[in-house]
């Protein structure tokens, strides 16, 4: 095991060397594609176990879109039993530096977000990942709050990846429902990017609703809009294409 003043002092030179930026609002209103804002609270929602891997890959994109690094990924026993240990290959192929990321295994639920309110608090951190599975009933407004404050204050971009579990009222600056979308096909027949349909559900001080078919460019380090039926469409946030219907999410409400 690592020593933890060893960790510490890696943490913190981890973050010393990523790109900052102030973050702006909860997401800005020209993007492209959705990016979200640091010193904030985000909720992404897997609406069931089969999309865990899409949620935890949109999260990750998110991360490394922003540069907030390096990551504190918050689990429990519960999430490694259902949906198994993180595939390092696959959070490498994405562009994420396994330097740039501890994991940290908890017992339970209540154990989960006091290391989250803990961890919210530390300046050294570029991102806290907290990945919860069913109903985490110790989640609700005035938990996320806590979260919401802490992160504003220390500046660190927090997200509550939510695996199958309700929404609920919380202080989030944005909520996500996230689905797996097909890749398209390479040359050879080799696997293309990763891609997910998103819906905003919730967007603290604007509206709601947009949604869009992304795909991950390890390039850029960046989300793109998706080709659909071959063609590239351009989706703003908040604002559909005329005459295009939203992409389906499976389960959202």
């Amino acid at each position: 095991m690592e020593d933890p003043f060893a960790l510490i002092d890696r943490l913190r030179r981890a973050a010393a060397l990523a790109v900052r930026d102030d973050g702006g609002g909860a997401m800005g209103d020209d993007a492209v594609v959705p990016r979200l804002a640091r010193a904030q609270l985000h909720e992404i929602h897997a609406l069931s176990q089969e999309e865990a891997a899409s949620g935890a890959g949109f999260a990750i994109g998110c991360v490394l879109s922003v540069a907030a690094r390096p990551v504190l990924w918050l689990r429990t026993e519960a999430a490694e039993r259902q949906g198994g240990r993180l595939h390092g290959p696959g959070l490498v192929a994405m562009g994420l530096d396994p330097d740039d990321l501890v994991v940290v295994v908890v017992a339970d639920d209540a154990a989960l977000l006091r290391a989250a309110a803990d961890a919210a608090r530390c300046p050294g951190l570029g991102t806290v990942l907290v990945e919860g599975w069913g109903a985490m009933r110790g989640y609700d407004l005035t938990a996320s709050r806590r979260l919401m404050l802490s992160a504003e204050a220390s500046g660190v971009l927090m997200i509550l990846l939510r695996v199958g579990g309700a929404v609920v009222p919380s202080a989030a600056a944005t909520r996500w429902a996230v689905s797996s979308a097909s890749s398209r096909a390479l040359a050879a027949d080799a696997p293309g990017a990763p891609a997910y349909h998103l819906e905003l559900l919730r967007r603290r001080g604007g509206p709601a609703g947009a949604r869009w078919r992304v795909e991950w460019n390890h390039d850029t380090q960046d989300f793109d809009p998706a080709p659909l039926s071959g063609a590239c469409l351009s989706l703003v946030a908040d604002r559909a294409v005329a005459g295009t219907p939203p992409a389906p999410v499976r389960g959202a409400r």
